[in-house]
């Protein structure tokens, strides 16, 4: 259940409105809300990420189309799901990343590492990765396709088509501890192995 706690001093915060552009009802959060309905809000129209980086959810429970939210303002759902290969009008749940970096410009991100692997169940071809990548085909990556992905550190999103957009399927070493040997672990909206894009998540 979720905690109404407006402490500005967590590691967490995000601020849900009923309605677009941060009108209507307001919540305020600092940890997961399983389900926004029992916090009697129909939905979520727009949001305010003030501390830390967060998963928004199609549905209640964590399932359906999976929402990277970094710091920032949303004032409508197409800020946070337009990219996506099919525009969902909907946020019904959402969590803290708890495994994504605090980004420091001076740093060489070695903070964030993942393995692709060609085939499911860490089998085939093998990349390890520490930086951003728009296009892996561009990078060298033989085909549209990951068969599976360990990641090591950090908190990933990676996307179904370049330059970051379509479905997106975040990836954490502090869940499946750090394991995705198939597609029906990436989340309950994946439908194949298709990845052309990926970015380190940041706090």
């Amino acid at each position: 259940m979720a905690l109404n706690n407006p402490n500005p001093l967590g590691p967490w915060k995000i601020t849900v409105y009923d309605q677009e552009n941060f009108q209507g009802k307001r919540l305020e959060f600092t940890s997961a809300c399983q389900n926004i309905m029992e916090c009697g809000v129909d939905n979520i129209r727009s949001l305010k990420v003030e501390c830390g980086a967060w998963a928004g959810y199609e549905h209640s429970s964590f399932c359906g189309q999976q929402f990277v939210l970094e710091r920032g303002e949303y004032p409508y759902w197409e800020s946070w799901s337009g990219s996506n290969a099919y525009h969902i009008e909907r946020m019904m749940s959402f969590r803290p990343i708890c495994s994504a970096v605090s980004f420091c410009p001076k740093s060489n991100h070695k903070e964030s590492k993942m393995v692709l692997f060609e085939k499911e169940n860490f089998m085939g071809r093998q990349w390890e990765i520490n930086d951003d990548y728009p296009s892996l085909q561009a990078m060298g990556w033989g085909n549209n396709e990951i068969g599976s992905m360990q990641v090591q550190s950090g908190a990933w999103v990676c996307y179904q088509f370049p330059g970051y957009r379509g479905y997106q399927y975040i990836m954490e070493c502090d869940r499946h501890g750090g394991e995705y040997k198939h597609y029906r672990e990436w989340g309950s909206h994946a439908q194949s192995f298709q990845v052309q894009s990926l970015r380190r998540i940041q706090q």
